[in-house]
């Protein structure tokens, strides 16, 4: 366990100027994830010196470290106990921090099988809008107090407050992993991976790329085989650094330039998708597809609400186009009240997320 120190009154000082002076600020970790969401202004707020492990009892699977600690750094702490983040969090660089991960919501590629970014955050400490520091839930699962506002700082952007510590469920390794590829057409692969979720099979990760289904298992060893029997296919090498570079996006599709990559989600069991065009690679047995494509935005966001989804503009900005599918207005105004509650000088990141605010 590492002892406090001034960095945490450091930050404070910096909230509380920002706001007697209406000053904004850009928080700022590792900075490996600054081409994701609308851009922002404002001083930069950086964290990364506010680094280290808080609390870690392996036994309780659940860790407490400072925002700027790096990821690699902390799951090279829950390996030596042969434990991980679930989610499995994209570390776009070696500097890539925790509270960058938590900030930016995106999960990698076991997200359907154990749960998203919000699913794992049990608590957190952060300087508020109105200049307090302010602890929201706790340590073990059992302590709800406050247990939605940790929650609500997963995926903000850094837009409701700055994160000094956050505290994680962490789980077990799987004893037994193996990584099948199987060559099919795209319309195939999405039926299968639909039927092999209903049938409960120890699927851990899926994805599809150019024309090759590769799905990752992971469990008990008995388990495992049986379910690599039923499923078949040829067992794919490598299994690590492929998962890792899908997770990581250092996978040769995620090298492409030259057009904007569109993420979109879907709800489970969603076909092919008409009138999509460009280099695609699909994960989630479907629920989340990328694309690189100049389609317009007005026709592949009104494509993706035809399949009850949504499209996010992951990299590429583009004049006059905000990062993330438009809202409907409930849910809009929903958003404002919360962002006008808890940043009520708004200081933190504005426009990160949504353009007007």
């Amino acid at each position: 366990m590492i002892a406090d120190n001034d960095i945490t009154h450091t930050l404070h000082e910096q909230v509380v100027t920002a706001i007697d002076s209406k000053q904004p600020l850009h928080i700022v970790g590792g900075g490996t994830k600054a081409f994701y969401g609308n851009e922002t202004q404002g001083q930069e707020l950086n964290t990364t010196a506010h680094t280290g492990i808080v609390a870690y009892e392996p036994s309780e699977l659940v860790v407490s470290v400072r925002a700027g600690t790096r990821i690699q750094e902390l799951e090279n702490l829950l390996a030596a106990h042969g434990q991980m983040l679930a989610f499995e969090p994209p570390c776009l660089a070696p500097n890539a921090t925790i509270g960058g991960a938590v900030g930016a919501g995106l999960a990698g590629p076991a997200r359907p099988w154990q749960g998203t970014v919000r699913d794992h955050v049990l608590g957190v400490k952060l300087v508020t809008g109105q200049g307090k520091i302010a602890s929201f839930g706790g340590q073990v699962m059992k302590n709800v107090a406050g247990y939605d506002v940790s929650r609500l700082m997963a995926g903000s952007l850094g837009t409701l407050g700055l994160m000094l510590e956050i505290s994680l469920k962490v789980m077990p390794k799987p004893s037994h992993e193996l990584s099948l590829a199987l060559e099919m057409p795209e319309a195939d692969a999405l039926e299968l991976g639909s039927r092999l979720r209903k049938d409960a099979m120890p699927i851990t990760a899926s994805a599809y790329f150019d024309g090759c289904l590769y799905l990752r298992l992971g469990g008990a060893k008995s388990t495992v085989k049986a379910a690599s029997s039923t499923i078949g296919g040829e067992v794919l090498q490598q299994q690590n650094e492929f998962w890792q570079a899908l997770r990581n996006q250092t996978h040769e599709f995620f090298q492409q330039y030259d057009r904007p990559l569109w993420r979109l989600s879907f709800p489970p069991a969603t076909g092919m998708v008409s009138r999509l065009e460009g280099s695609s690679l699909v994960e989630w047995s479907g629920t989340q597809r990328w694309i690189y494509s100049n389609i317009p935005v007005n026709l592949i966001r009104s494509i993706a609400e035809k399949y009850k989804g949504h499209a996010t503009l992951y990299r590429g900005r583009l004049p006059g186009v905000s990062t993330f599918h438009p809202q409907p207005l409930a849910l809009l105004n929903m958003q404002k009240r919360l962002k006008q509650a808890m940043d009520p000088h708004g200081i933190f990141n504005p426009g990160r997320m949504n353009k007007d605010w």
